[in-house]
This record gives structure tokens, C-alpha cells and sequence, in this order.
């Protein structure tokens, strides 16, 4: 075959196959597919695979929470409420309302406590209790107990209570200076009078100060709260906050909220300072509080540039205050207060909780920074009435069980009487067994002229056996009470 036939032959060929393509491509519809491009391989020593992320395991509560929540109680509380009342309606209506006589109304209320000793002795809050004249509680296996008040610390706002038990499973104490934020917790008890709840959440924050205590007891108030997002609402005040051993490291005592009710924030006394006063109120029926000797503020960064501290941190003091046991020690104002007994102090809280640790007559090592130097102090603490004796319990509100008001002029000048004190409130107590009621305004004591609740807590702490007290209710009628208060 010559080259021009092979040329023509070769053209018609692809012509035709040309044409079968577009035909092809006109009339049917090719399926379309992905295809997948493999990625080239890369040598190890060029490429490391990331390790596999661990799985997240939360932590085991079930230990902690059963071995809590039989050791933690619903306590529950009987108060008296005093309300005017005149007497006959018919009376009032006709001739006018007449003078009010005091009329008790019982008040109710409830919150928790942790057995801590298996002979009964229970911790709670001085609010679950305060001006209780009856406190009941009931254990997790449903007995119930009437509780006998042992004694209080509104400053820490701690109290102790005993029912007569034996066996009781009971929390051991844990260390809260070893907790570390973020660190897991349980809250157990009584919210809404719904007994034996537990309730998770992590250490939010320590030495935790939100003045809570201070607005009630002044600069005697002790706050260095453990902050947890455990959910704690009204009844879980008293309850017990445990680490994931089960063991106490806290009382749950306030929340932060605008409603009442849980909103994020609770708050605990750390078991570094429940013991303390647990141990004094067993002992002495009294907290035996050593004081420092100053008033002092938290270092900020303002303070520290206007005073050239050269440190952000610790306790500024403010002032020293006259023959106490920092002035002896030679601690002076504008000091600042960075550490105790070599544990550090960043701010006024943590001073207080570590302070609040010793008794009169205890000696701490107290580091300051004075001039930009660091100087070492030995302190002997003394009580609030400038000795390093045993303070005793306060008679007139632990033994005798009352609290005391002043007398208004009108009321002294209606029942022709030119002294006195009112009781305003009787709880468990000598008061309560010698029939003494609300209202009852004494005005001797051991024929001692009353005029107020310090003359009259005076003689009672002179006092060795009896108590003669003269007085009148407002009604006018004249009242005399022997009261022993040797038994």
C-alpha cells in the first residue's frame, strides 16, 4: 500500500472515532465517580503520630459518700417568738387596744450536723441553733435524739451539741490546709428537709473571706471559708464537706446568692478551725482564743505603692494595740505580716485561721517585713482581756440560757422602775427550768442593782452557787426566782 492510501486510511480512522465520542458523549450521561488520592508515605523519622488522648474517668465518690452519709444528722429546732397581743378582742374593739402582754409563738426551724465522736458529740453552725429551746435530731437510720447544747462560737459561727448515744458511726477529721483548688468534694446534708443528700463540686477557692461573720461579730468574726461549686441550699448549713477519702474537712456554712437558694458559690469552715474550737468547747465549755494584738488590712498593690512595702502580700498593720503580746514582741505599725510559725500568710484570712489555731499563752513566729527587711518576732498570745489566763464560759448565755435586751425609758417610766435588763429570749437552761419567761425584766441580781446585760453578767461570774434575782414582767406583775446553778 503506497503512503497516500495509508494517510487516507489513517485520517478516516480517527475522524470516525472522533465522531463516536461525540455521539457517545451527547446521548449518554458517564457516571460520575470520586476518586480518592492516597496520601504518600512518609518516612518515621520525618512524621510522629500524636499520642492517643487518655480518657477521661471522673473520680470514685461512692467510698466517700457512704462513709459520710451515715455520719451526718438533720437537725431540727424549736424557738420562741414573742408577739404582742392585748388580751380580749371584744375588749379592744370597744374600748381601744389595751397594753400589749408578750404572747409566744413557736418558731421551726432545721439544717444538719456531723457526728464527730461515737458517743454522740455532733458539730453544726451557731445559726442552726441560735435561741433554740428545743433541739432535736434524727440520725440517718430514722432514731431520734433530743440534743443537749455543750457550747457555741458565734465568731466562727461553730456550735457543739451531744445526744446520749453510744456506737455511732462518726467522720474522722482530714487536714483542709492539704486541699488545692480544683481538688474534688462532697457536700452532705439536709437541704429542704431532704434528708442524707450528697451533692459534688470541686475547691473553688480558699481562705475565703465575704464578711458574713464580721457584719455580725465585728473584728471577733473568723472567716477563712473554703469556696466549692458543691450545691449547698437552705438545710446544709451545719452539714459536713469531705474530701474523696470520706474524711471532714469542712462545715458547710453559707452560700452566695441573691435568691436564697444555690447559685454557684458555697461556703465552709475548714476543719482546721472546727477542731480547734470543738476541742475548747469540750474542755472549757468556752473557746479559748489567742489574739495577736493588732488590727490589720490585706496588702494590695495601691497600699503597697503608697507605702512602699515592696510586696503585694500579707498583712498590714494598722495598729498595735497597747500591752498585748505583739507590742511586747516588738511588732510595729506599718509592719506587714507574711508568714506564722514558717506557714506563709498572703492576706488577713489566712493570718486569722492560723492564729486561730493557738490559745492564750501559746508563742508563735511571727515574720515581718519592716523596711524592705524580713524580721522575726516571738509573740506570746494573749486573750481578749490582755492575759494568757483560761478564759471561762460565759455564764449568763450557756448556763442560764437567755439572751438579754436594754429596757426602753417609756417601759421603765410605765412600770415606775429606774433599772434594768429585759429577756428578751429562753432557751435550754437554768431560765428556762426556774420558770423564767420572756419578757421578765430583772432588776438585782444578789440585790446587786442591774442597769445593764455587763453588771449583770459580772455577778453571775461571781457567783458560786445561787443566784437571787427581783424583777417584774411588763404586765406589772413582781417576780422573784432563786436560781442553783451548781447542778
Amino acid at each position: 500500500m503506497n503512503t497516500k492510501k495509508l494517510f487516507y486510511v489513517f485520517s478516516v480512522a480517527v475522524l470516525s472515532a472522533l465522531i463516536s465520542v461525540i455521539t457517545y458523549s451527547h446521548f449518554f450521561k458517564p457516571e460520575q465517580k470520586i476518586v480518592e488520592i492516597a496520601q504518600p508515605l512518609v518516612p518515621a523519622a520525618q512524621y510522629t503520630s500524636l499520642p492517643a488522648a487518655p480518657q477521661q474517668v471522673g473520680p470514685d465518690l461512692t467510698v466517700a459518700a457512704e462513709r459520710s452519709v451515715h455520719s451526718v444528722v438533720h437537725v431540727k429546732t424549736i424557738s420562741s417568738q414573742a408577739s404582742n397581743y392585748s388580751g380580749n378582742p371584744l375588749y379592744e374593739f370597744f374600748f381601744g387596744p389595751g397594753t400589749p402582754t408578750p404572747r409566744q409563738q413557736p418558731v421551726m426551724g432545721a439544717g444538719s450536723g456531723v457526728i464527730i465522736t461515737k458517743d454522740g458529740y455532733i458539730v453544726t453552725n451557731n445559726h442552726v441553733i441560735e435561741n433554740a429551746t428545743n433541739i432535736e435530731v434524727t440520725l440517718n437510720d430514722n432514731r431520734t435524739f433530743e440534743a443537749k447544747l455543750i457550747g457555741t462560737d458565734p465568731a466562727t459561727d461553730i456550735a457543739l451539741i451531744k445526744i446520749d448515744a453510744e456506737d455511732l458511726p462518726y467522720l474522722e477529721y482530714g487536714n483542709s490546709d492539704e486541699l488545692k483548688i480544683g481538688e474534688w468534694v462532697l457536700a452532705v446534708g439536709n437541704p429542704f428537709n431532704l434528708t442524707s443528700t450528697v451533692t459534688a463540686g470541686i475547691v473553688s477557692a480558699k481562705s475565703r473571706n465575704i464578711n458574713i461573720l464580721r457584719r455580725e461579730q465585728g473584728t471577733l468574726g473568723i472567716e477563712s471559708f473554703i469556696q466549692t461549686d458543691a450545691a449547698v441550699n437552705p438545710g446544709n448549713s451545719g452539714g459536713a464537706l469531705v474530701n474523696t477519702s470520706g474524711d471532714l474537712v469542712g462545715i458547710n456554712t453559707a452560700i452566695a446568692s441573691q435568691t436564697g437558694s444555690y447559685t454557684g458559690y458555697s461556703f465552709a469552715v475548714p476543719v482546721s478551725i472546727v477542731k480547734k474550737v470543738v476541742a475548747d468547747l469540750m474542755e472549757y465549755g468556752k473557746v479559748q482564743r489567742g489574739v495577736l494584738g493588732v488590727s490589720i488590712r490585706d496588702v494590695n498593690s495601691e497600699l503597697s505603692k503608697e507605702m512602699e512595702l515592696g510586696t503585694t502580700q500579707g498583712a498590714y498593720v494598722v495598729e498595735v494595740i497597747e500591752e498585748s503580746g505583739a507590742e511586747d514582741a516588738g511588732i510595729k505599725e506599718g509592719d506587714v505580716i507574711v508568714s506564722v510559725n514558717g506557714e506563709a500568710v498572703t492576706k488577713v484570712s489566712e493570718l486569722q485561721e492560723k492564729i486561730s489555731r493557738y490559745r492564750p499563752g501559746d508563742k508563735v513566729e511571727v515574720t515581718a517585713i519592716r523596711d524592705g527587711k524580713k524580721k522575726e518576732f516571738n509573740v506570746t498570745l494573749r486573750n481578749i482581756y490582755g492575759s494568757t489566763d483560761v478564759v471561762k464560759a460565759d455564764r449568763p448565755f450557756n448556763l442560764l440560757g437567755a439572751s438579754f435586751e436594754e429596757v426602753s425609758k417609756e417601759e421603765k417610766m410605765r412600770l415606775r422602775i429606774s433599772n434594768g435588763i429585759k429577756v428578751s429570749s429562753v432557751t435550754s437552761g437554768k431560765f428556762r427550768e426556774a420558770g423564767i419567761q420572756e419578757g421578765y425584766i430583772i432588776t438585782k441580781a444578789n440585790r446587786v442593782p442591774i442597769n445593764s446585760v455587763e453588771d449583770f453578767r459580772k455577778v453571775v461570774e461571781m457567783v458560786e452557787e445561787g443566784l437571787f434575782l427581783s424583777g417584774i414582767y411588763p404586765n406589772g406583775q413582781v417576780a422573784y426566782y432563786a436560781i442553783n446553778l451548781e447542778n
